[in-house]
C-alpha cells in the first residue's frame, strides 16, 4: 500500500492527499496540542513530510505487501512508510515520530486574532474512496485500512483519534482558534478477504477547514 502526503496552506482550507496501495510563534512546549499566537486568520496543515506554514509538494508513500501465503488469513500487516518526518514542525526540536519508518506525523494549526474574526475553531478531516482497485479493475474496501496513534510523552496521544478509513469523509478533530494539535499514524491492512494479486492503489485527502 502507498501513501501520499501533500501538505498546503490556504487562508480558510488547507488539504493533504494521502494514497495506500494494498500491496509560527509558539510558546516553548513539546508539540501534541499548543497555544499558538494569535496572527491573521489562517490555517495549517501538514500530513508526512512537510514545512512550516508552507507549501511542501512532497508525496509519501505507505505500504505493505502481503506475502502470499498470508492473504486474506486475517492477520493484520503492519504498513510502512517512506516518511522521514520525525521531529515536529512547531520549532522545539521535539521527536515526536521516533520511527517514522512507521509512522506519518499529521499536524494542523488554526489561528485568528484576538478581536476573534473568523469562527471559534477549524475542523480536520479525511475522506477516502469505497475501495482500493488494481490495474484489472479487481477491489478492496478501504475500510480494510485504520489507523493507531501516538505521541511520546503526551498526555493527550489521541488529540487526533484512532479510527478506521470508511468510504467516505470522516470528522477527526475540531481545531480550536490558535491551537496546534499533533500526533502519529501508523497504519495497517486488516487483510481479512482473499483478493486477486496486484497492486491495489487509492488516495485519501486529509482536509483542515474554517468557514
Amino acid at each position: 500500500m502507498k501513501r501520499a502526503a501533500r501538505p498546503s496552506t490556504l487562508k480558510s482550507l488547507a488539504s493533504a492527499c494521502v494514497v495506500l496501495l494494498c500491496c509560527a510563534e509558539m510558546a516553548s512546549a513539546h508539540a501534541w496540542s499548543l497555544t499558538v499566537n494569535a496572527a491573521s486568520r489562517r490555517v495549517y496543515l501538514h500530513v508526512g513530510n512537510g514545512t512550516f506554514e508552507g507549501n511542501n509538494g512532497t508525496v509519501n508513500l505507505v505500504q505493505v505487501a502481503v506475502p502470499f501465503n498470508l492473504v486474506g488469513n486475517g492477520a493484520a500487516q503492519a504498513m510502512t512508510s517512506n516518511s522521514t518526518q520525525n521531529i515536529s514542525l512547531q520549532g522545539d526540536g521535539y521527536n515526536t515520530c521516533p520511527t517514522p519508518t512507521s509512522q506519518v506525523m499529521i499536524g494542523a494549526s488554526y489561528r485568528r486574532s484576538n478581536g476573534g474574526n473568523g469562527p471559534a475553531s477549524a475542523t480536520l478531516s479525511v475522506t477516502s474512496p469505497a475501495n482500493l482497485v488494481n490495474a484489472a479493475g479487481d477491489t478492496i474496501p478501504f475500510s480494510q485500512i485504520s489507523w493507531t496513534v501516538s505521541a511520546p510523552g503526551s498526555s493527550v496521544p489521541n488529540v487526533i483519534p484512532a479510527g478506521t478509513f470508511n468510504g467516505g469523509t470522516q470528522t477527526l478533530a475540531t481545531v480550536p482558534a490558535n491551537r496546534y494539535i499533533e500526533n502519529c499514524h501508523t497504519y495497517s491492512y486488516a487483510n481479512s478477504s482473499v483478493v486477486a494479486a496486484g497492486t491495489y492503489n487509492g488516495r485519501v485527502t486529509y482536509t483542515l477547514s474554517s468557514p
